[in-house]
């Protein structure tokens, strides 16, 4: 997959700390953007939104999720 994208909230300064992802018409990718050579997670298209709605429902504010990430 060539077509990473960013999360519009990593903005200026900390923007390489987050993750970015890749569409294709089955699958979605999800990379670090600190390491983006190594582990991608690569979910079907409707897993990953079942794993979006539990990160909302778990960890509801950007803090909640950056404290999960570690």
């Amino acid at each position: 997959m060539d077509n990473w994208r960013k999360s519009s909230y990593s903005g200026e300064g900390d923007g390489n700390s987050c993750v970015e992802i890749a569409t294709s018409p089955t699958h979605i990718a999800v990379r670090d953007t600190k390491t983006p050579a190594s582990a991608t997670l690569t979910f079907p298209a409707g897993a990953f939104a079942a794993f979006l709605d539990n990160l909302k429902r778990d960890y509801s504010t950007v803090t909640d999720f950056a404290r999960f990430r570690g």
